[in-house]
């Protein structure tokens, strides 16, 4: 019985002699982490490119905003290729890809060049989560999927976290061009770790069989491997792929401001000289990583006590959204270390619902063969989010005059949002197709069903 075939998971197996199962997910942990820094080199070190490269705010935007065009995009393509070729390849393909690029953007002497750069780092990392996610659904039984989840998603803010510190330090020594070349060779040295160490269940040399059994008795391991995948374009037949794709956009449109803007905030609103951006700047993030595997812990205990996957990944979903919004407050208070606090806050809140965000494509895939596809779609608009929140950002600031309060108050407005949706638009989380979850029922969720 598995959760590929609509059945419960037992709550209560007993746990396996062995741990090869975490050594993976903290691979995958390390993957998000380099993926993360990346991503956020230009976000730290546009304050010191800008007058060098001549860069308005809404160009800046543009730029924050370009990755996630292509990002976005070739997330679908790439969660169907991981679904087909497995995470091993696809990981060290993108890993490898975007490092490459990384370094390239070192060399960036204009606007256009920047721009094309981003395009390509966008698309050269899009099949990193997709990887992930169905590292999750092959190692792991469904009671421990969120807490390996929340491990490999937190890796994006140990790598936002860590961009500030290591960055601007790079910065101060060698200048802003040097933090992309530092950042991509890390990407090739991970690339080789990778290849020596990861491999898939049926594979691995130090696997035991109990611990296998232990993973694909609860519905890891590509249990119920013998069903066939759901046709790509059937899964956006189901309300609750649009569920997952309008609730993580609105969670993305909010912490994708951590991401991109906010170390621009820290400069430009609350005077943050660069010691103080490199030290108080990392709070946020660096608290956000034991929220996040906080709420995969809780979903882990519920599970354990009872509950059902619906009930116990919709708590930390929906609590976790509504806290978020405080970020309206941070753009209003005085203090800078109130505005600190409050965004603190507001990104904990963020990673604390993120934890249910990555377990959910393995919790409703129809078949093994749709869990990175499902991984894409939603992964599509959260980056569809990653464009639209840095770019809205760039122009109210320009038409504001610098002023933060309007973008912090949307933010705070579409976390609401968010909550709402996973409140009542998702039913229940099952794998789409069976009995309860055909087009139908799934149009028309009960309240047995949440």
């Amino acid at each position: 019985m598995t959760a590929f075939s609509g059945s419960p998971t037992p709550h209560h197996q007993a746990k396996p002699a062995g741990r090869v199962r975490w050594t993976m997910i903290w691979l995958a942990f390390g993957a998000t982490t380099i993926n993360y820094l990346d991503r956020a080199n230009l976000g730290v070190a546009l304050p010191y490119m800008t007058e060098e490269l001549n860069l308005s705010k809404t160009g800046a935007g543009v730029l924050l905003g370009a990755f996630f065009w292509t990002y976005a995009v070739t997330l679908l393509p790439s969660g169907w290729l991981v679904d087909r070729i497995g995470p091993r390849r696809m990981m060290v393909i993108a890993v490898a890809g975007w490092s490459i690029v990384t370094m390239l953007i070192g060399a960036a002497s204009g606007f256009l060049v920047l721009l094309l750069l981003r395009l390509l780092l966008g698309a050269a990392e899009s099949p990193s989560y997709p990887s992930s996610t169905k590292i999750v659904a092959r190692w792991f039984p469904s009671r421990e999927r969120a807490m390996a989840a929340s491990i490999f998603d937190s890796g994006g803010r140990a790598g936002t976290a860590l961009a500030l510190p290591l960055i601007t330090v790079v910065i101060a020594v060698v200048g802003w061009r040097g933090s992309f070349v530092a950042a991509g060779l890390l990407g090739l040295l991970f690339c080789a770790l990778w290849l020596r160490v990861y491999r898939d269940p049926e594979t691995h040399p130090r696997l035991s069989a109990q611990e296998h059994t232990y993973i694909k008795e609860g519905g890891g391991a590509d249990a119920g491997s013998d069903v066939p995948p759901m046709a790509w374009g059937r899964l956006l037949r189901y309300r609750t792929t649009w569920g997952m794709i309008l609730g993580f956009f609105c969670l993305s449109f909010v912490l994708y401001f951590f991401i991109t803007w906010f170390p621009s905030y820290l400069v430009d609103a609350r005077g943050f000289d660069l010691l103080k951006l490199g030290i108080f700047g990392m709070l946020p993030a660096l608290l956000a990583i034991p929220a996040q595997w906080l709420g995969g812990a809780l979903q882990t205990r519920l599970i354990n006590a009872g509950r059902s996957v619906s009930y116990a990944r919709k708590v930390p979903l929906i609590s976790g959204l509504v806290v978020s919004s405080v970020i309206v407050f941070a753009g209003i208070v005085e203090s800078p270390a109130a505005a600190l606090a409050l965004l603190a806050l507001s990104q904990c809140a963020l990673c604390f619902a993120a934890s249910s965000l990555w377990a959910l494509p393995a919790d409703v895939a129809p078949a093994p063969g749709n869990v990175a596809s499902l991984a894409g779609i939603q992964g599509f608009a959260s980056n569809a989010a990653g464009f639209v929140s840095p770019l809205v950002v760039g122009i109210l600031l320009d038409s504001t005059g610098g002023s933060y309060v309007a973008p912090l108050a949307v933010a705070g407005g579409v976390a609401l949002v968010g909550a709402l949706v996973y409140a009542f638009v998702i039913g229940k989380i099952a794998p789409l197709g069976g009995a309860a979850t055909g087009p139908a029922a799934d149009a028309a969720p009960t309240p047995q069903q949440t």
